[in-house]
């Protein structure tokens, strides 16, 4: 559809990752966001290496790369902050050639994506404009939006729609889909503070496993740090902030300042319906987390990743309708099993009443000391795709790597150093035993210094998706 744009309704960073992705691909993108100026405050704060490559197949990778932190790995705490557990992460690179846990402060990544996207002449980012209908008459879908302010016309007939819009997303609303609920809804205090000098806390997460008072806290970047407390029932965000209540949650309340404290509630959530037509749901449009796995904004990330490829095929002719299909059967799955992971941790964590503290603590001194415990609570790997369409899981290799995240080290071509992912393209994609990657038709020998591939691969050639997805293995 020459000249008619995709419209994306949402300009945070799944939306703006989106408009960026497609843009790439030769997709022309309108972004539709109904408030005037980004929120300047911090929401997300995790990125993991995974989530990383979809930001470097965005560009934008390096450019944020400056103002993010390693995360150091996550400690268990007891109610008086006593070590129960610490799993270590390495501050380097890792399989995706990025550190395994980022911390990055959310206004930092918008504003990284907001002037790749103004750089970008293929996207139209127009703010304060509030998506008010949607009309799908097979051809195009008009998207009636309008002016906040004075209530001009700002509707635009679309190739396709992407809902970017959040939590309570507009565009869900106009799709008829509705949220399911995979587990009971749970209510924080989230702080985010600053401070002018250092408060000497361990650069990982903290999680305090105390069953009256369940917290996490961290630091962020730069002066940035957060602390989150569990509310307890009729008890509200304005209860625990005043300044004794907060020094006797341990929070130094003499030494920072506080920017934001809200209440908020964690929800374990995916919508029944992610595509209607060319009009698809994603990020916290389609999917909410409860974050104790930390990947709310991963998810969403990830989402658009797929998304990005298969809507610019379909839209330029090279593949039928129905790919879009694949793509909630796909991704449901996926954000189901994170969410369930994150509920189990979550529970596992902070639940339970004095036994199951005094449980938690015996347990953790004995898995602690195991080193498979401690591989399987530091590694960033989600699960692998199910098996479908575009996840081809025969044969023993098949079986053992299709659908999941081709690694990514540095590799070396022609004594050039470079990461994988720029070597495999943009498309699909064949990589050898002999390291050979075979794309379009042309042959790219690369040589991987760190043994890291042909580990992975154990003699088996790999046909990768555009999203770095193995597809078939033989």
């Amino acid at each position: 559809m020459s000249g008619v744009p995709v419209v994306v309704v949402g300009a945070g960073p799944v939306g703006l990752t989106a408009a960026l992705l497609l843009a790439r691909r030769g997709v022309d993108v309108v972004v539709l966001e109904r408030h005037r100026e980004p929120y300047r405050l911090p929401r997300a704060v995790h990125l993991d290496d995974e989530v990383h490559r979809v930001l470097q197949a965005a560009g934008v990778a390096d450019a944020l790369a400056p103002l993010t932190r390693p995360m150091a790995g996550l400690r268990l705490l007891d109610g008086g902050h006593r070590v129960l557990a610490e799993f270590r992460r390495a501050p380097d690179a890792g399989t995706n050639g990025w550190p395994q846990g980022s911390f990055v402060h959310q206004p930092d990544l918008e504003a990284v994506l907001a002037d790749a996207v103004a750089a970008d002449p293929r996207v139209d980012v127009r703010r304060g404009v509030e998506v008010t209908g949607l009309a799908d008459d097979g051809a195009a879908v008009t998207v009636a939006a309008r002016e906040r302010a004075t209530g001009e016309d700002r509707s635009v007939r679309a190739a396709a729609v992407l809902g970017c819009d959040g939590a309570n997303s507009t565009v869900r609303d106009l799709l008829g889909a509705r949220m399911r609920d995979l587990g009971r809804a749970d209510r924080w205090l989230v702080l985010d503070v600053r401070s002018d000098r250092p408060l000497g806390l361990w650069p990982g997460v903290h999680q305090v496993c105390d069953p009256h008072r369940a917290s996490t806290f961290m630091p962020v970047t730069g002066d940035r740090y957060r602390w989150e407390f569990r509310l307890l029932p009729g008890e509200t965000a304005a209860d625990l902030t005043a300044p004794d209540r907060l020094a006797g949650l341990r929070v130094p309340v003499a030494d920072v300042e506080v920017l934001r404290a809200v209440e908020y509630t964690y929800r374990a959530q995916v919508a029944d319906q992610w595509r209607a037509g060319r009009v698809l749901l994603a990020g916290d449009a389609a999917h909410l987390s409860p974050p104790f796995v930390g990947q709310g904004l991963g998810l969403g990330l990830r989402d658009v990743h797929q998304l990005a490829w298969k809507l610019a095929a379909v839209l330029d002719g090279t593949a039928p309708e129905e790919l879009l299909d694949t793509y909630q059967a796909e991704r449901e799955p996926h954000a189901r099993a994170l969410i369930r992971v994150a509920l189990l941790l979550g529970g596992l964590m902070t639940g339970g009443g004095r036994g199951a503290a005094v449980a938690r603590r015996a347990v953790l001194a004995v898995v602690r000391r195991i080193p498979a415990v401690a591989r399987l609570a530091t590694d960033s790997r989600t699960p692998p795709l199910r098996r479908g369409p575009l996840v081809e899981r025969r044969g023993r290799a098949g079986r053992r790597l299709a659908g999941s995240l081709v690694p990514q080290p540095e590799v070396l071509v022609d004594g050039a150093r470079c990461r994988l992912d720029d070597v495999l393209g943009d498309g699909e994609a064949e990589l050898t035993p002999g390291l050979v990657v075979r794309r379009g038709g042309a042959e790219v020998r690369v040589e991987d210094p760190s043994g890291t591939l042909g580990t992975w691969l154990r003699g088996a050639s790999v046909v990768v998706r555009p999203d770095r997805i193995v597809r078939s293995a033989r």
